[in-house]
């Protein structure tokens, strides 16, 4: 039986990885940041799923600890056959490419690249540790049934919204980004800890998707309405290269769409 354990395993990736794990028959582990049994005990494949992601403006320490220095202390001292870092592909910003060899750029000085930074110092850490085994996925904007809207999550925010009544979007209609259904992160991350070959990955769609289509399906859906913030501003982000994991893989991703996100019937 293989032995996981995943790191950040009650948050929405996290606890999506554990039940695709477990319904695969494997042994998965769910510790707690703080558990002394991260140093006492054969780990396995270890997927670190911790982080934060919409507050991190609010909470600049807490996004290092998370990102960086728990991190640390695991390629030091825990014992693991591998471990996949979860990183962004938000750490493109501001980059000609998207491609997982591209030049990236950040700006210390601008609270927004303070997740980018973390991210990539999380990264970094990976790559100098000298362990075998290590690698990072750069996951793009997961969605599905579940999103926290709390988490600063936007198409979870817009669901929130939308069944209130009433979407109000603070971006203009034609921002657009990458989104990938939570179901393909889950089977990429497996299929990437045991046989990756490379040391990062890129895990989106590699399509992009309107403000405006998200807004026009949820308001079909629950029968709402909705209008743009006139101090309202173009958010977008470059396409995602996702051909290494389609070359390696096999990868095709699922349609994008309000069946993403929605649950079950």
């Amino acid at each position: 039986m293989t032995r996981w354990t995943v790191l950040g395993g009650r948050g929405f990736v996290g606890s999506r990885l554990v039940d695709h794990l477990r319904a695969q028959g494997a042994e998965v582990w769910v510790p707690d940041r703080e558990d002394s049994g991260l140093w006492d005990r054969a780990l396995g494949h270890v997927v670190y799923c911790i982080g934060l992601t919409g507050d991190f403006r609010q909470r600049p320490f807490e996004t290092m600890e998370a990102h960086v220095s728990v991190l640390s202390q695991v390629l030091q001292r825990a014992r693991f056959e591998s471990l996949t870092y979860l990183s962004s592909t938000r750490v493109y910003m501001g980059s000609d490419r998207t491609d997982e060899d591209a030049p990236l750029s950040v700006q210390p000085g601008d609270p927004s690249n303070l997740y980018n930074l973390s991210k990539l110092a999380g990264e970094a850490l990976c790559y100098a540790s000298g362990r075998t085994g290590v690698r990072v996925a750069r996951l793009s904007n997961v969605v599905g049934p579940g999103m926290d809207a709390a988490s600063g999550n936007f198409v979870a925010a817009l669901l929130s919204e939308a069944a209130s009544g009433h979407i109000l979007l603070n971006t203009l209609p034609e921002s657009e980004k990458d989104y990938i259904d939570v179901r393909d992160v889950v089977v990429m991350l497996q299929k990437i800890a045991l046989h990756g070959s490379q040391r990062v990955y890129n895990l989106a769609s590699g399509v992009q998707t309107q403000h405006l289509q998200w807004v026009r399906a949820l308001c079909a859906h629950f029968g709402c309405s909705w209008t743009a913030s006139k101090d309202a501003q173009l958010q977008s982000f470059a396409s995602i290269d996702n051909s290494r994991i389609a070359r390696e893989f096999g990868f095709v991703p699922h349609p994008i769409g309000l069946d993403t996100v929605l649950p079950a019937a």
